[in-house]
């Protein structure tokens, strides 16, 4: 019994410690909730919430700016998080994304 414990906490040392890092692809980053995106240090959350965003904008046929949008764009995903906090991260930002489509550059 102790050792399945003990594994099963290895099992969630490793998963948190893989959060923390830049997910190695889509598939991986594209489960990540708006919880367990808070719960990352600033640095990685970053890196996920970039990574997930040009994934998005790419797909959308936008890109991304640098200026005043993509700050009204982070609030939304900021809003949308406190909203649902269980919500996949992705999720939050391809809506913000897609409501503010028509106000960003096309590609």
């Amino acid at each position: 019994m102790r050792s399945a414990v003990a594994g099963g906490l290895c099992g969630l040392l490793f998963l948190a410690t893989a959060a923390q890092a830049q997910p190695l692809n889509f598939d991986q980053a594209a489960y990540i909730t708006c919880r367990e995106a808070q719960a990352m240090k600033p640095e990685a959350r970053k890196q996920v919430a970039t990574f997930l965003a040009e994934h998005s904008a790419r797909h959308r046929g936008i890109s991304l700016p640098n200026d005043e949008r993509g700050g009204q764009l982070a609030m939304l995903v900021r809003g949308g998080c406190t909203l649902a906090p269980d919500a996949y991260l992705f999720t939050v930002i391809d809506r913000a994304i897609q409501a503010e489509k028509d106000k960003l550059p096309k590609r």
